[in-house]
């Protein structure tokens, strides 16, 4: 057994991408899509819990992805 090997566990990592950045409006972080409850308590979660977590994350993207308007938007505000 190596070394290494003792801080191996059976258990779903993080999907932390260290991009830690909240969106304002969604209030879930723009790297890993968690929110910041389950930031803060994911050492704490079973393994039940963090796949919870993990089967919700895909379809937060979406949260993210909504359009302001680009260019146009903004050339409609200036007027």
């Amino acid at each position: 057994m190596m070394a290494d090997d003792i801080w191996k566990r059976d258990e779903i990592q993080s999907p932390c991408v260290k991009i830690c950045v909240v969106h304002p409006e969604a209030r879930i972080c723009t790297g890993c899509l968690r929110s910041i409850d389950e930031i803060t308590q994911w050492t704490k979660m079973g393994h039940e819990a963090r796949a919870e977590v993990m089967a919700a994350l895909p379809e937060r993207r979406a949260q993210l992805q909504k359009r302001r308007g680009g260019r146009a938007a903004r050339l409609k505000r200036n007027v």
